[in-house]
């Protein structure tokens, strides 16, 4: 179904907004913003993000991370593209269709989100390629999907959880009771119990869709993580974006243990935070945002559902803190190693 004459007059309308943003962007990436031949022939990138935005320090930074270090190190032209409060699809739809109008080589999409978005555009736009990052869509040539095994990073991750509790009492914190993040609550509850049969485990979420809002608010995340180290948790992982700021921020209150997401939370923590981290149970979407932007560059980017594991490095969890982390690691390997190995069958709903 073709998009309504108002839409596609947005997006056309908004083109010379975006082609002012790039200036900027690659002034502030160290670009020269000139006009030679060079940068003129430039691969463009453009990157909508998800609820939360850049900065959440979590899945959207790490999508950025890739960005500049493609701006860096391909020469490419990025720009990138925040949300706003409680869009609706139409406002994606808009967004994605703009960068194609302007004459973006790659649109990438950072969240499920963007899943009917991204088909509506991406139909329209043949000669563009797309991605989005946590939805698989299939049948679309200009579609690339890059999708994680986010539960095997859970699992460790409650595993994390039930070597470091002391109460054998721990909480999970989703942002938005999706499919998606039901995942995470799986594999972290999965990976407590295998650890100790019995342990409590809290489970909590901020807000049910349409509202969104939950990987957006640190204050309630904040507050729910209160609640949760006040019925006795003393070990709580989230899978809520921009919202876990305010669950770490708990754990230095009340001196608790946090467990990070997505990114490496301890690394990007302020350093009276720092000792609060025990680990983050991370997915590479850095390294996939920037390796389909590199096959771009090369005429080889594929439409199709790319898939990341333990196995090949595209989840994990981090050992920055090896404080705190050394005493547990090498259990925690030997399930990472079962896990690889097919030993352990990690669920994938709750």
């Amino acid at each position: 179904m073709k998009r309504s004459n108002a839409v596609r007059f947005a997006a056309v309308a908004a083109a010379g907004v975006i082609a002012l943003t790039a200036c900027d962007s690659a002034a502030e990436e160290g670009g020269d913003g000139g006009g030679d031949e060079e940068s003129a022939s430039a691969l463009q990138v453009g990157l909508a993000y998800d609820v939360g935005g850049r900065g959440d320090r979590s899945f959207n930074d790490s999508a950025y991370r890739g960005l500049s270090q493609a701006a860096e190190e391909l020469g490419v032209e990025t720009t990138d593209f925040e949300p706003s409060d409680g869009e609706a699809d139409s406002a994606k739809e808009e967004r994605l269709a703009t960068m194609a109008e302007e004459g973006f080589d790659v649109v990438i999409a950072v969240g499920f989100a963007y899943d009917s978005a991204v088909q509506e555009v991406a139909a329209e736009y043949p000669d563009v390629h797309f991605a989005i990052v946590d939805s698989e869509i299939e049948g679309m040539d200009n579609v690339t999907s890059l999708v994680f095994a986010e539960e095997q990073a859970s699992f460790l991750a409650g595993a994390a959880a039930a070597l470091s509790t002391e109460e054998d009492h721990v909480g999970f914190i989703g942002g938005v009771e999706t499919p998606l993040i039901h995942k995470f609550e799986a594999g972290y509850v999965a990976g407590a119990e295998h650890v100790t049969e019995g342990i409590d485990v809290e489970v909590d979420y901020l807000s049910q869709p349409p509202d969104m809002s939950g990987f957006s608010d640190p204050a309630k995340g904040r507050e729910l993580a209160q609640a949760q180290y006040d019925r006795g948790a003393d070990v709580i992982y989230h899978a809520a974006g921009a919202s876990g700021n305010g669950v770490l921020e708990a754990a230095v209150t009340n001196d608790f243990t946090f467990i990070g997401v997505d990114s490496d939370q301890y690394e990007n923590a302020e350093e009276d935070q720092k000792p609060y981290v025990l680990t983050s149970a991370i997915k590479q979407v850095d390294v996939a945002v920037f390796e389909l932007i590199k096959a771009a560059t090369e005429g080889e980017a594929e439409g199709g559902i790319q898939r990341f594991e333990l196995a090949d490095g595209g989840v994990d969890y981090t050992q920055s803190n090896e404080e705190a982390i050394s005493p547990i690691q090498d259990q925690l390997e030997e399930i990472k190693q079962q896990i690889v190995d097919g030993e352990i069958e990690v669920p994938t709903e709750p």
